[in-house]
């Protein structure tokens, strides 16, 4: 039988003093759920609800690693991704809500109904499966570095029955010949000096995802210069960056030789992301 204390608000309400942080309750709620099954609404609902002693020692391991900032997807083993419940792992990079805005961008361009896209540093096969999941004719190609990535990326695919070609590529380097309509990339952005990297959820995710060199460039630089090889005429390049570099990277985009570039912003109202097109 549960013990009288062991009930979900009183569960909830020490969890969210250890937790701590931005949103400690929401992560707290989101634990508990997955432990009990609950809803959160029923967390609100019916406060005083047993939770069994079995559960409740799962719930404060899941606590204690959150704590120290294991990030609350890894826990969970799941993040959603323009409304796709996408498995993650410590292999990959989080999706992030802002990188939403990079879908948003590519949907909003002028391209046929069967256009070839290409996603580079795929990760969970997040902005490739958003894709595939908007525009069932077009023909996304999507690629990694990582093996592991890559697998997670295809295991997210066939769950979601979505039909996306996934291959391991570092960059361009092992990519079937062809040319495409879209190349999209969320590539490593941040300076490996920046502080952030040793602070929340950030330090638990693979540095590989994360870091580019001194200025957190260099991998834009290579996308964006091999580029014009692997578009087609009126092809667009569309790539994630960090708020303060959308005029280093208009500048790249620039001196590669693409035309109508502009740089947009996030929800939070930063430059996040530069497209450009391909002379037709």
């Amino acid at each position: 039988m549960s013990e009288p204390s062991l009930t979900c608000d009183s569960l909830l309400r020490k969890a969210t003093i250890s937790i701590a942080g931005e949103s400690p309750r929401l992560d707290a709620e989101l634990l508990l759920g997955q432990v009990t099954g609950l809803s959160r609404t029923s967390f609100r609902a019916w406060p005083e609800r047993q939770v069994t002693a079995t559960e409740a020692r799962r719930f404060e391991a899941l606590v204690q690693l959150r704590a120290i900032g294991h990030p609350v997807a890894h826990l969970l083993g799941e993040q959603e991704f323009w409304s796709l419940p996408l498995k993650v792992n410590a292999s990959t990079l989080i999706p992030r809500p802002d990188t939403e805005c990079l879908v948003e961008a590519v949907l909003g361009l002028a391209v046929t109904d069967t256009a070839r896209v290409l996603d580079l540093g795929t990760g969970t096969g997040a902005i490739a499966l958003a894709l595939a999941n908007e525009r069932r004719g077009w023909q996304i190609l999507a690629c990694d570095a990582e093996a592991s990535a890559v697998e997670l990326a295809t295991d997210n695919a066939l769950r979601l029955n979505l039909p996306v070609t996934l291959v391991l590529s570092e960059w361009f380097d092992q990519l079937p010949a062809g040319r495409f309509d879209v190349i999209v990339s969320n590539p490593p952005y941040i300076a490996s000096d920046d502080h952030h990297l040793g602070e929340g959820d950030v330090r638990f995710e693979p540095a590989s995802a994360l870091i580019s060199g001194e200025e957190g460039l260099d991998d834009i630089r290579v996308i964006v210069a091999a580029s014009p090889t692997w578009l087609n005429a009126g092809g667009w390049l569309v790539i994630e960056h960090g708020y303060d570099q959308g005029d280093a990277v208009r500048r790249l985009f620039g001196q590669a030789g693409l035309v109508a570039v502009e740089t947009r912003r996030d929800y939070g109202d930063r430059d996040r992301l530069t497209l450009g097109q391909w002379p037709a």
